[in-house]
């Protein structure tokens, strides 16, 4: 009788369960079966949700529901706590596995090359989002001494950032929040938030809900300069094109004409507004200098030899997220991606490596929203499946899952499940009950560890 095909899955976060699933869903998975395991170097699964999201976006956290029903699939083992290739590498996972799926997402910023951007009070968003959202392997404390602060980009992440400084501790208090978070933002001291683009409102990339939210608090007062409100050829084609680029427009449109009130932030969007230099003295942020751009016709900008110097003293850069590169695979350092060819990897001479694929933003770049990983991971099955049928899958040594289990306690490697995960589950909203909130979330590695039962 032919044994289930056993896959590895390296990132349990969206991408990875999102990969599971259309495994589960596969022809194969009814005969001769399939068997997966997630590797996630977190104790917790769900990746970019628990450690991406801003916490005051429970509707985008509410995907989780739907990734619990796959990983409460008897076919899915979750191996938390365990990080590749320290714990385990990928010789190992081909002595257990026939294939393999690389899912590890991009948690790093993108590099910004202007001057002044390692000044003091210079940050990447990827930093402060991981240190808001808990990440254990962060400092627990962030600086907010900066009364006024800039932040560079005009895409979502922009817009958490931006909001979460903006807002008030107590605003954010009823969310999952852990009370370190709480005591530093109670400490933040920001009450004038920039945000600069260098192209027009037609090309700013928030998504329309987001960009709306910003207005919602009682605190935050959402400025946009009338002289923003632009539009070339190129932009109106967008527009004409792109149902959310247009709704986002009449948004920023709409804020431009109204009298500024008297919330007690202010939140400024700033558009045509190009950062060419961080201020500094004394190896400290003072000031950010930006080139006033204008439309050339096709939607894109150029320079105007027009500068602006603005008084801040904190600058955070939300450029995009980049991706970690992964010991014994091929790598693209331009894109920060791992070169593949319809998911699977592709080696420099053009070849697939035998039996090992990528999903995510690993294999796309960090772009576009989490639901978008789902056609990717489904491209990246398929191929897998084809190349199972195809007879093209390597034949592992010791394909049985108890194999995996005795290989990690040899190792002393301590890791978490999916049960162990209900019991942390359980553990963060007792802490949160008593309060009235859903949940707190806990940070330190070892305490995740230990109600986990790991």
């Amino acid at each position: 009788m032919p044994r289930p095909l056993r896959v590895a899955i390296v990132g349990a976060g969206p991408a990875g369960i999102y990969a599971a699933d259309a495994l589960l869903k596969s022809e194969v998975a009814a005969d001769p079966g399939v068997s997966i395991d997630l590797f996630e170097r977190m104790p917790a699964p769900f990746g970019l949700i628990r450690y991406g999201v801003a916490p005051d976006h429970p509707r985008i956290k509410g995907i989780i529901t739907a990734l619990h029903q796959v990983l409460d699939k008897p076919q899915l083992r979750l191996f938390g706590n365990v990080d590749y290739p320290t714990d385990i590498s990928l010789d190992d996972l081909r002595a257990f596995y026939d294939a393999v799926i690389f899912s590890t997402g991009a948690m790093a910023d993108r590099e910004l090359p202007i001057p002044g951007i390692d000044l003091d009070g210079s940050y990447g968003a990827a930093d402060f989002v991981s240190w808001y959202d808990g990440h254990p392997d962060v400092p627990r404390t962030w600086p907010l001494e900066a009364e006024k602060v800039a932040v560079l980009g005009v895409g979502n992440v922009a817009l958490d950032v931006a909001r979460i400084l903006a807002k008030t501790a107590d605003e954010l208090l009823p969310t999952e929040i852990p009370p370190n978070v709480y005591d530093g933002l109670k400490a933040n001291k920001a009450v004038e938030i920039h945000v600069f683009g260098r192209r027009g409102p037609a090309q700013a990339k928030f998504s329309p809900m987001e960009l709306r939210e910003l207005d919602h608090s009682p605190n935050i007062e959402v400025i946009v300069d009338p002289e923003d409100i632009d539009y070339d050829e190129g932009s109106i084609e967008t527009r004409r094109g792109n149902k959310q680029a247009d709704m986002v427009a009449k948004t920023l449109e709409n804020w431009a004409i109204r009298d500024v009130g008297n919330r007690p932030h202010k939140l400024f969007l700033h558009f045509f507004e190009s950062p060419t230099e961080i201020l500094g003295e004394d190896g400290k942020v003072v000031g950010l200098r930006t080139e006033r751009t204008a439309l050339d016709g096709t939607g894109n900008v150029k320079g105007t030899g027009e500068f602006k110097d603005w008084d801040v003293t904190a600058v955070y850069r939300a450029v995009g997220y980049l991706s970690e590169k992964l010991p014994k695979l091929p790598w693209d350092i331009d894109s920060g991606t791992v070169p593949d060819e319809g998911g699977r990897v592709i080696e420099e001479g053009g070849t697939p490596l035998q039996s090992t694929y990528v999903t995510g933003w690993i294999r796309r770049g960090p772009v576009g929203l989490i639901g978008h990983t789902k056609g990717d991971a489904n491209e990246t099955v398929a191929n897998l499946l084809d190349d199972y049928a195809g007879g093209r899958l390597h034949t592992p040594a010791s394909p049985e899952p108890e194999a995996v289990d005795a290989f990690l306690a040899e190792r002393n490697v301590r890791f978490t499940t999916w049960e162990g995960w209900y019991k942390l589950d359980a553990a963060e909203r007792a802490l949160g009950e008593p309060q009235g909130r859903e949940r707190v979330k806990i940070v330190e590695r070892e305490d995740m560890l230990r109600e986990s039962g790991a």
